[in-house]
């Protein structure tokens, strides 16, 4: 399930942060996982083909009734935070993650948008991961 609010987790660690300019009709939720898309404007996270992951929204930015570029939003490209993923275990921890949505991470995916490496479990439902802009995909 997608974001529908802004959220963030006061135990964020952050590292590089960088604009970008959103896409046109898009609303970015602060705290969301955040992609660019194949014209490189920002779009929730999702499993879509053509997407890579860059990050964490710091900010919120509503684009709905704009061009792409429109509005620009700061970005996290590189630290840890607390999101959801189903089932969550112990054996997570040191699997590649990849974006179900803007609130979500699986360790496996249809389209495989990679997002960053597990790095510890919170409980069944929530795990912390460790994501950097500038990371690709293991083959």
């Amino acid at each position: 399930m997608s974001l529908s609010a802004n959220r963030y987790d006061e135990r964020f660690a952050a590292g590089w942060q960088l604009p970008f300019p959103v896409a046109a009709s898009t609303t970015i939720y602060k705290g969301a996982l955040v992609c660019v898309n194949s014209s490189g404007y920002l779009v929730p996270a999702d499993d879509a083909s053509g997407l890579r992951f860059v990050g964490v929204a710091r900010d919120g930015a509503d684009n709905s009734s704009g061009s792409d570029g429109d509005v620009e939003i700061v970005v996290v490209t590189q630290g840890s935070i607390v999101i959801k993923k189903s089932n969550a275990a112990a054996g997570d921890v040191g699997e590649s993650a990849y974006c179900s949505d803007d609130e979500t991470v699986a360790l496996s995916t249809i389209n495989e948008v990679y997002a960053g490496l597990i790095v510890s479990v919170v409980d069944t439902g929530n795990v912390r991961f460790r994501f950097d802009a500038g990371d690709c995909a293991p083959s």
